[in-house]
């Protein structure tokens, strides 16, 4: 197990939440200091997809370490350099707007900025109904950003959802590593 410090940020899409906590212990074996942090919204909201305390409770359980769930629990990640990497892991259009615009309102958000300020990646693993409408924008600014990489993404039913994307999450780790080292992982568009 690697060294690093690794933050693992889940926001809504609750519908890839099972697919993020894969993902989630594919990182957690690969490098041994693993945070969870969720999005206020994560942190509160039951759906049919599962009770959000019992996902934090497997989350806490993962990575040995208390879920990070507010504004005021994140902000220290930025003045006291907690994280190598931060994995947004679904990230949705929301947050990826949210990331574009330079808004920081809740916990997710304000781990992305603090994070950032190091000068450190942020790997973002998109899904998001809007995709390839109202949130390509925001991708596309970000694309462009320094420190900024995605977890390889695409249409995950373009018969039935045109313009929704969704990262392969199985790509998590590898382009964990591929930021860690400082590049994009390719192909970025294939098929999740």
């Amino acid at each position: 197990m690697e060294e690093k410090t690794v933050g693992f940020a889940m926001c809504g899409s609750f519908c890839t939440h099972a697919r993020a906590m894969a993902a989630l212990e594919q990182v957690r074996a690969r490098w041994r200091n693993v945070i969870p942090i969720v999005s206020e919204c994560t942190a509160a909201t039951d759906t049919r997809f599962g009770n959000a305390h019992d996902l934090m409770r497997e989350m806490e359980r993962i990575c040995d370490h208390r879920v990070i769930a507010t504004v005021k629990a994140a902000e220290p990640i930025g003045p006291q350099k907690l994280l190598d990497l931060l994995i947004l892991c679904p990230c949705t259009g929301n947050t990826l707007g949210k990331l574009a615009a330079g808004v920081t309102d809740s916990s997710v958000t304000m781990a992305a900025k603090a994070h950032l300020r190091n000068g450190r990646p942020l790997l973002i693993a998109p899904s998001t109904n809007d995709g390839l409408s109202a949130s390509a924008a925001a991708i596309g600014a970000l694309l462009a950003r320094k420190y900024i990489y995605f977890v390889p993404f695409g249409q995950d039913d373009p018969l039935h959802k045109p313009t929704s994307l969704v990262a392969d999450f199985t790509l998590v780790p590898a382009a964990a590593q591929a930021a860690l080292e400082g590049y994009q992982l390719q192909p970025l568009l294939v098929t999740p």
